[in-house]
């Protein structure tokens, strides 16, 4: 018994001190914005990092030394792939030469909300094929409570190995704010819970060395709760500010006033803001994975499916405020011209998931109007009409000609980009779901939110 007790000590030991001394190969699975600046930032720390994706541009672009994440410049990606530090693949069969294996893959929703795990279960299937004793796996895709011990535990100890003894696997869910320039993968605190204890600290140890703080917290469903608490958080409580926004139209009162004068509390408020609708790969999607669970123990989520359904409809609000709006100027929707003003999901980034404007336009279109857009992050968009497929449009260019031609303009992105005082002294008619307009003033051409 003593000598087996030695021999499972010896992985944790040996995996440990190459983490410490940076001898360990790391490797990250799935290179989009979670994914790249991880592996960039391992490389950074002295980490030899093998970079795997099943997408051969990713793969071109980064051994290449380019990136295509808007939050990693190319410099950083050529830096790193100059030093030898970072080499991107396609073949799962590296993993056999690599210490450390991170997760970063999708986790989206089926058309029915509930959790598609395809992409992990794949990436798990390929891990414990290419697996050998000794590594650590941690998952990083956000998903339900359970998932790392249910789905991914039994797969890799197919192999007849023991979890925390011959291998070991943690989980830490991703923080990522793509476009935030004041918080990035270095300075995020993170969340790490193991199966095991000797799971968990090898993960602290790991991710000890690109983040400034680590959280341990007991198990993995913990640190799987913890990501859907915070995005629950924002989904349920931006659902307030959107049925807040539809309650002070009925009542004749300004909601950004409202907030603005509610923010002024030191205690006991935060503020939300109201918009078109959810946008992005998380707040509208994770809450729906603890929904989905909750279901499974015959317990019904009020407060998300509640959230769920106030935000849902806002593409269908902002189309009633335009058709109010074009009304008091004696037109129809029908044959009206609109121009949607930033199709992102939120300001000054390129990604379009999830993005309330695609709806939006779609709705527009079947209600008969000549929908346009322009985004200067957005060359082509797809764009799902009601009984057709798919149609790929193309940004317009921003003149003053051209926004003339428009009977009104529906700002649904605020880009800081923009000039808002020259979009409104140039547009017939201004829909505001952001207040973006808030300093260009009252004026007769503008219906907000």
């Amino acid at each position: 018994m003593s000598q087996i007790n030695t021999t499972e000590a010896v992985y944790e030991q040996q995996l440990a001190r190459k983490i410490a001394d940076r001898t360990a190969v790391v490797s990250v699975i799935g290179l989009g914005y979670v994914g790249l600046p991880l592996a960039v930032e391992f490389a950074r720390a002295g980490f030899r990092v093998v970079a795997l994706d099943l997408d051969g541009r990713k793969v071109s672009d980064i051994n290449e030394g380019r990136s295509y994440i808007k939050d990693v410049s190319d410099g950083d990606v050529k830096a790193a792939v100059d030093t030898g530090r970072l080499h991107a693949t396609g073949d799962y069969g590296a993993l056999l030469d690599v210490d450390t294996i991170s997760i970063c893959v999708p986790t989206p929703l089926r058309k029915t909300k509930d959790p598609d795990i395809s992409y992990i279960v794949s990436a798990t299937e390929s891990i414990a094929a290419n697996f050998r004793p000794g590594q650590l796996v941690v998952l990083e895709s956000t998903t339900y409570p359970g998932t790392t011990d249910e789905i991914i535990l039994p797969r890799l100890q197919t192999g007849g190995y023991t979890v925390g003894h011959d291998f070991f696997l943690a989980f830490s869910p991703e923080r990522v704010d793509p476009g935030n320039p004041q918080y990035g993968t270095a300075n995020i605190p993170k969340v790490i819970g193991g199966v095991t204890q000797a799971c968990r600290d090898l993960a602290t140890a790991l991710y000890s060395t690109i983040v400034e703080r680590v959280i341990p917290v007991s198990s993995t469903a913990t640190a799987e709760m913890v990501k859907l608490l915070e995005n629950t958080f924002r989904a349920v409580n931006i659902g307030m500010a959107n049925e807040l926004a539809i309650m002070c139209a009925k009542l004749g009162i300004d909601v950004w006033e409202v907030i603005e004068a509610a923010s002024t509390k030191p205690f006991g408020f935060m503020p939300f803001y109201p918009g078109p609708g959810l946008g992005g790969h998380c707040i509208p999607i994770d809450p729906h994975y603890l929904s989905w669970k909750l279901k499974t123990l015959n317990y019904n989520a009020r407060f998300i499916e509640l959230a769920s359904e106030i935000n849902t409809n806002m593409p269908n609000y902002v189309l009633d405020l335009v058709a109010d709006a074009l009304n008091d100027q004696g037109k129809p929707v029908r044959g009206s011209r609109v121009l949607v003003l930033g199709v992102t999901y939120k300001r000054d980034i390129e990604d379009v998931r999830e993005s309330p404007a695609l709806d939006i336009i779609s709705l527009l279109q079947s209600k008969g109007a000549h929908a346009d857009y322009h985004d200067p992050y957005v060359p082509t968009l797809q764009i799902a009409e009601l009984r057709d497929d798919p149609i790929t449009v193309s940004t317009i260019e921003l003149t003053q000609e051209a926004l003339r031609s428009y009977d009104v303009v529906v700002i649904v992105t605020d880009h800081t980009s923009y000039d808002y005082d020259w979009v409104v002294n140039n547009s017939k008619l201004v829909v505001d779901t952001r207040n973006a307009t808030k300093k260009v003033g009252e004026r007769k051409n503008i219906r907000r939110l």
